[in-house]
């Protein structure tokens, strides 16, 4: 009896009817599973943008608290004695940083290679060698990180970066749409893993103090060492 009472002309409604709860749906979900850490520039905010929305959100991962405060002294307490001894510079080979000191390291104490076994061991899949050397990287209070794209020729798929010392605000903006960026809040003694998306199609930077702001808040940055584990490059891509 039902079926006798809808009539052809009230077909074309029904469809319209689902097709808007469609794309309310839609709209909607672009919304969902944000990170708080995460604000997206109104670019993103666009229904047709969901897949690059969700892209960034799956590529760039931030997990807040990885250290604790003794881990964190202990880390610094393993490395500050060779920073100290090195000048901050402010200019770079490929003018990417601007007042930095950085060093690379091999051999860390026990306490220290236990965590950085647990960043490698979330950060890089089985099978997935991760490059012998760490970077790390020490910003001075005014020092900041100028937008880019690591070169593949030196480092695989993805970057895993501690950071220490200080709250910063790191900002991602697609290569090919400057409309399309996200800021992202790195807590003090937090881990973040940037890989496929994030770390190939957007450039990322730390903000300076001037620029440093995350919801509409200043967020000033002091000294800031990040202390970042890569993993071998592509065999091809050394060929380039």
């Amino acid at each position: 009896m039902l079926m006798k009472r809808i009539t052809p002309n009230i077909v074309p409604k029904i469809s319209k009817i689902v097709r808007h709860l469609q794309t309310v749906a839609q709209s909607k979900k672009v919304y969902t599973n944000v990170p708080a850490n995460f604000v997206f520039s109104k670019g993103f905010h666009d229904p047709e943008q969901h897949e690059n929305r969700e892209s960034i959100v799956n590529s760039m991962l931030v997990h807040a608290d990885f250290l604790t405060e003794v881990e964190e002294n202990s880390i610094f307490g393993e490395i500050e004695p060779y920073l100290k001894r090195m000048r901050y510079e402010y200019d770079h080979w490929d003018n990417a940083i601007h007042g930095f000191r950085e060093t690379e390291r091999v051999n860390w104490n026990k306490e220290n290679t236990c965590i950085l076994d647990r960043v490698r061991n979330l950060a890089f899949p089985a099978g997935v060698n991760p490059l012998r050397f760490v970077h790390i990287l020490d910003l001075d209070e005014k020092g900041y990180i100028k937008p880019h794209i690591d070169a593949i020729r030196f480092c695989g798929d993805t970057i895993a970066g501690l950071s220490l010392l200080t709250d910063s605000v790191m900002r991602l903006v697609h290569d090919k749409n400057k409309d399309l960026s996200v800021d992202i809040l790195l807590k003090r003694r937090s881990l973040y893993i940037m890989k496929g998306t994030a770390r190939f199609d957007y450039t990322h930077e730390i903000l300076g103090n001037e620029h440093s702001k995350f919801n509409g808040e200043t967020v000033l940055k002091t000294r800031r060492i990040s202390v970042i584990c890569r993993n071998e490059p592509d065999p091809e891509n050394t060929k380039l």
